[in-house]
């Protein structure tokens, strides 16, 4: 049986619609979801990305507030930008644009967000809550997964999962998501020794490492999920080689088209949800 494709592409319009008919009805209410989005720098391809969330803002009826600050700025100011956000009832969501300068504490910055306005899933605190099981807005690319997952009817429950990369808004949420979904989680990172031998037990492969096919379509185990959450727009691929990955996994997110629109989503999905706690 050929491998399930986990189009996230078409998740994420089918969920536009169901946000979009939410959001007219806090509309009616006179609450408009608002997304506010800080950009240090002029970092191109972090504007890129700010930008498409604005636009998705748009598309969904929602507003967007544009933050842009000189890349000269340093933790102090930063901190004073987030607070006012804060304190600005209008605002539902906060969401600081990664990479910031590197003068900048971007650590402090993060957990300086109000963890209600967290919609972006970045704050300790929130990741906190979310490993023990309480309500909390988890990071939008890992929490989209475990979207798809859903969706697809991907059984987690006591499977061995394996992800590979431990950053702070992707794999170390990522497996803890997975975790609480009672897989059993391996976690991979580039100290990881006999990396191979992990990866070829596992019946869900997360690759989420940001290094451009690190993972061999050779690596994965007959009818595994393979979850490739990177992208590398120069070479046009993720991190996991899914030339002829059809003829081996049982399901497989395509690059593009698989996790990222999944990540945007979520993030609206958040401030909507944030939006709604005003009522």
């Amino acid at each position: 049986m050929p491998s399930k494709i986990l189009d996230g592409k078409a998740l994420a319009q089918l969920a536009e619609t169901d946000i979009k008919n939410q959001v007219s009805e806090l509309l009616k209410k006179e609450i408009t979801p608002t997304l506010a989005t800080i950009l240090v720098g002029v970092d191109p391809a972090s504007a890129t990305y700010v930008k498409m969330k604005q636009n998705a803002c748009a598309r969904l009826g929602m507003n967007s507030i544009a933050v842009e600050l000189d890349k000269k700025t340093t933790t102090e100011e930063l901190l004073a930008t987030i607070q006012k956000l804060n304190d600005d009832e209008k605002v539902h969501g906060i969401l600081l644009q990664h990479p910031v300068p590197s003068q900048i504490n971007e650590r402090e910055c993060f957990d300086a967000i109000d963890v209600e306005k967290d919609v972006d899933g970045v704050t300790c605190l929130g990741f906190g809550q979310m490993t023990m099981g309480e309500e909390a807005y988890g990071s939008c690319t890992p929490a989209g997964i475990m979207r798809m997952l859903e969706h697809y009817k991907i059984e987690i429950s006591g499977k061995h999962a394996v992800v590979i990369g431990r950053s702070p808004i992707l794999g170390k949420p990522m497996a803890m998501m997975l975790l609480n979904k009672n897989a059993t989680v391996t976690i991979c990172h580039s100290r990881t020794k006999n990396l191979e031998d992990h990866i070829k037990n596992a019946e869900i492969v997360v690759g989420a490492v940001g290094v451009p096919r690190l993972i061999q379509k050779d690596w994965i185990k007959a009818d595994a999920v393979v979850i490739d959450a990177g992208y590398h727009p120069a070479e046009k691929c993720g991190d996991i080689d899914l030339q002829g990955i059809e003829g081996i996994a049982s399901a497989h997110t395509p690059v593009p088209g698989g996790v990222g629109p999944m990540t945007i989503n979520t993030l609206l999905l958040n401030t909507l949800l944030a939006a709604q706690k005003k009522i």
